[in-house]
């Protein structure tokens, strides 16, 4: 059931013809129709599309509430202007009237292609449609309409001791960190203060989406959203926090593995930064090196292109305490090769997952992110129009 696991929330999802064949839009409503607390994260991508900017002003409006949210696959509704904020305010007057509800709590996210208008006939047309298939079995059906290249839907359910955490998201391309291209949609039945929402979905983000880089680009349409329904009472915070934590890491893995022309996933870490933010820098800056994710590719302990990617970052990186290791080998110290088991090394490259730690050298800062290889599938995916 996924994002309708949560008690309180029903869903559904169809093809429209915004896409030739698989199913491109999706609907998430409160079963008996009131909004419910609602956090939410967004691109930082300074290029913003309308969605984003209609949802930001309805929340900050409404004090944080979402009784649906209503969703296009297929077209971004991005590089559109007003046109396409009044497109995207229409969808969500649709969507209300479909539903019996206000305006003012109808959420509306779009992804696709840039710089095109939506097809409004067809999504006005199918948003009855969808509220009248809304179920608690619709989950995956909603899930697969969300999606754009993906190759499958992802859905978590995590169980609380005394409530749960649902979710679905897509996203496989042009993610980068500071949300991907991605939309993610999790829902809870536990009783939280929406403050408390908004900080564990923020940090939860921060610790999972925010991690991932397949191509260093953050899209013009990231959206997480979290919504309570509440039905089952107060939940331990810390415990809260941990599940939704879990979800977005579960969600942002099925990402990993459904990445756009994806063969292996790096698991990277920065060690011995002059800080955490610098760590960040140089993890991203290694994540993003073509050089580096064609050795991923092959499955090639390419250390030294590494370390370049790392010293080109801007931060400050102390070669003579530097190190390097694959899997917990060491391969490298000072700049230099050091002698390690060569057939470990070859095993530990040849999985699906692998994980490298650069160690900078210049102090105790660290982070984590979660880097994919670069091979003729990534770009026999993207030298065309998606």
């Amino acid at each position: 059931m996924s994002v309708t696991a949560a008690e309180g929330f029903v869903a559904a999802g169809c093809h429209a013809g915004i896409k030739r064949r698989r199913f491109d839009m999706a609907l998430l409503a409160t079963d008996d129709g009131r909004p419910v607390p609602c956090a939410a994260v967004f691109t930082q991508n300074k290029f913003v599309a309308p969605p984003v900017e209609l949802d930001r002003a309805i929340l900050a409006a409404n004090g944080g509430r979402a009784a649906a949210v209503i969703t296009n696959s297929g077209n971004a509704n991005a590089g559109t202007g007003t046109a396409g904020y009044k497109d995207a305010e229409l969808m969500a007057a649709s969507t209300a009237e479909a539903l019996g509800v206000d305006a003012s709590d109808v959420l509306v996210c779009s992804t696709g292609i840039i710089g095109t208008s939506l097809p409004m006939e067809p999504i006005l047309s199918h948003v009855p449609k969808l509220a009248k298939k809304l179920s608690v079995d619709g989950a995956h059906d909603a899930a697969r309409g969300i999606l754009t290249t993906d190759h499958k839907p992802k859905e978590v359910v995590i169980r609380g001791s005394n409530f749960t955490v649902g979710g679905m998201a897509k996203g496989c391309g042009m993610i980068a960190p500071n949300m991907a291209t991605m939309l993610a949609f999790l829902t809870t039945d536990a009783a939280v203060p929406r403050t408390l929402m908004q900080k564990v979905l923020k940090r939860a983000s921060d610790e999972s989406f925010n991690t991932l880089n397949v191509d260093g680009a953050p899209s013009t349409n990231d959206t997480a959203m979290l919504l309570a329904s509440g039905r089952r009472g107060k939940a331990d915070a810390d415990e809260f926090a941990n599940a939704v934590r879990a979800a977005c890491m579960d969600l942002t893995m099925q990402m990993a593995r459904d990445a756009e022309g994806m063969t292996r996933i790096a698991r990277l870490t920065v060690t011995g930064a002059a800080g955490d933010d610098e760590a960040r820098q140089a993890a991203k800056a290694i994540a993003e090196n073509n050089l580096v994710k064609c050795s991923w590719y092959g499955g090639d302990p390419y250390w030294g292109r590494l370390l370049a990617a790392a010293g080109s970052a801007g931060v400050e990186f102390n070669v003579p305490k530097s190190r390097v290791s694959y899997g917990g080998i060491a391969v490298a110290k000072g700049g230099v090769g050091i002698p390690h088991d060569g057939q470990a090394l070859a095993e530990h490259m040849m999985g699906e997952a692998f994980d490298i730690e650069v160690h900078l050298g210049a102090g105790r800062g660290s982070a984590k992110m979660i880097g994919i290889d670069l091979g003729p599938g990534y770009i026999k995916e993207n030298s065309r129009t998606s």
